[in-house]
């Protein structure tokens, strides 16, 4: 069918209603314009949580350096006991101790390196789940596992689907958003919206730099006022939805039609809350002036503007050789970023209903490798959840006596994604997208509820 459309209709669509929303919704504040709803119809779960932040350490944090203290480590260091082999990437040596020591913090005495003090600190507001486990070593299908709960390089991230199930709280900005300040993640598995409508695909940002303009360059438009951009969208507009009536109702193009309105509203409200700088000198000291507390701090101000799900890339703890070095280095930036965001969501009365989530791809051996760094280890390692529901200071789940495989409670990626969409309401069966003949889910056909995290 051809597309046509009068010169009466394009100056109607362009100066008309339409118009007048868009005006509407740049004078207006973010909340006051109401949520769009979510796709999830599905029956409600007890869950109270609202909203998602994401801590990724791409690579693989070291779980028995961190979280999961292995006395015997140090008892045998060097030797390989038996049945200690695993099928990792590169050859590994002897069984190698953390150099660092473990304390028992907070009120139930869980176990915490004591390179991480801040977190220790809060460690009764966080849940440590020692008994993580998957079975991939190679990094890329292993972020993707963890970020879409797939290996396969096409299928929506946690984010997007959160984002489709739950809808936005704020049309001015995204229901999605990543950021990075190495560029790490922005793109692929961290933001991929799959065969879920576009409009839930997550929005990359660098958060290198404390300025908003850098941050999201060419989101403003410098040659138009607001009035005439209006009109001007408007004018698209008009010839998108008659394109779109052409030929009936198309998800993928609806998707990009909301992008471009998104867009265009994005630039009256981000460029505050994207800027940083008008937090307190105390508050931005708290959580570090740097990139990891950049990060998390940004986080924060997004969930508190209505952003649905924020994944925040801390860097890279892909450590195969001078792990020591490498974690007194980059450690404390970190602790001091997530403990700050922990302590910051609870005192705004904001944790009951924020998930924090902190992990990588997987973990690492208790063996050597290069003499002094640690390989790959997906078979047991260590993630941690705070707020939303989750229960605080405890360690669930054990992995062996060395470390080597997750053995006691164990819990999969796509348990925890069933357990994550449970406490923000959703029953992870039942929020599904019909795609080439079936209906997909964020699990699959696997993942089962994990009561013993939650509250």
């Amino acid at each position: 069918m051809a597309l046509t459309l009068s010169r009466r209709d394009l100056i109607q669509s362009a100066f008309g209603g339409l118009g007048t929303l868009g005006l509407s919704a740049v004078l207006g504040s973010g909340q006051a314009q109401g949520a769009a709803l979510g796709r999830y119809a599905g029956q409600r779960t007890p869950g109270r949580a609202k909203r998602v932040i994401s801590l990724f350490l791409a690579g693989g944090p070291s779980q028995v350096d961190l979280f999961d203290p292995k006395p015997l480590l140090k008892k045998f260091q060097g030797q390989r006991p038996g049945g200690t082999d695993l099928r990792t990437e590169r050859q590994t040596g002897g069984l190698m101790p953390t150099p660092f020591e473990f304390r028992k913090r907070g009120r139930n005495g869980v176990d915490v390196s004591e390179i991480l003090p801040k977190l220790g600190g809060a460690i009764d507001d966080i849940c440590v789940i020692r008994s993580m486990y998957s079975f991939n070593p190679t990094h890329t299908p292993s972020v993707s596992l963890y970020h879409t709960g797939s290996i396969l390089l096409n299928r929506p991230s946690m984010g997007s689907w959160i984002s489709y199930g739950l809808g936005s709280e704020n049309q001015n900005l995204p229901s999605f958003v990543a950021l990075t300040s190495n560029g790490a993640a922005l793109g692929g598995s961290s933001t991929r919206s799959g065969f879920l409508p576009a409009e839930h695909q997550g929005t990359p940002v660098n958060n290198s730099e404390p300025d908003p303009e850098k941050m999201i360059p060419n989101l403003r438009n410098t040659h138009l006022d607001p009035a005439k951009q209006r009109q001007q969208l408007d004018a698209v507009q008009a010839l998108n939805k008659r394109f779109h009536d052409s030929f009936g109702a198309d998800d993928f193009l609806d998707g990009r039609i909301k992008s471009m309105e998104a867009a265009y509203r994005m630039q009256f409200e981000a460029m505050d809350v994207f800027d940083i700088r008008k937090e307190s000198a105390a508050t931005r000291a708290m959580y570090g002036e740097n990139s990891s507390g950049n990060g998390c701090l940004l986080a924060r101000r997004l969930v508190e503007k209505g952003v649905r799900y924020v994944n925040v890339g801390l860097g890279d703890w892909d450590d195969h050789k001078d792990i020591e070095k490498a974690y007194q280095k980059k450690i404390p930036m970190m602790d001091q970023a997530a403990a700050a965001l922990v302590q910051d969501l609870k005192q705004r009365g904001m944790l009951d209903d924020t998930i924090v989530l902190w992990g990588g791809e997987f973990g690492r051996t208790p063996v050597s490798e290069s003499g002094t760094g640690r390989d790959h280890n997906p078979y047991g390692f260590t993630m941690w959840v705070a707020g939303g529901g989750f229960k605080g200071g405890i360690a669930y789940g054990a992995t062996d006596d060395f470390g080597f495989k997750a053995v006691e409670d164990r819990v999969s990626i796509h348990d925890l994604h069933a357990t994550m969409l449970h406490a923000l309401g959703i029953d992870h069966t039942q929020l599904t997208y019909r795609y080439a003949g079936r209906d997909f889910r964020l699990t699959d056909v696997f993942g089962d509820v994990v009561n013993g995290v939650l509250s």
